[in-house]
């Protein structure tokens, strides 16, 4: 008798299909290099942007008190 492990399947980001999140996949956690590849071209062309906390306008430069951080 085996003791397999069963591979865990994860959502694929990109297109929301179901993809197979083990070493055999080298694209994971993306279900195709197709998915990958689409991903990375948006972080490329900038349509994904990670907040800027001390940037003007945001509400670090409001003047009110930091929120505590936990």
């Amino acid at each position: 008798m085996t003791t397999a492990a069963k591979a865990r399947r994860v959502r694929c980001p990109a297109c929301g299909g179901s993809s197979e999140y083990s070493e055999a996949n080298p694209w994971r956690p993306f279900c195709c290099e197709r998915c990958k590849n689409h991903d990375f071209g948006a972080w490329a062309s900038e349509h994904y942007r990670v907040a800027d906390p001390a940037a003007p306008g945001s509400h670090a430069d409001d003047g009110a008190e930091a929120p505590p951080q936990h």
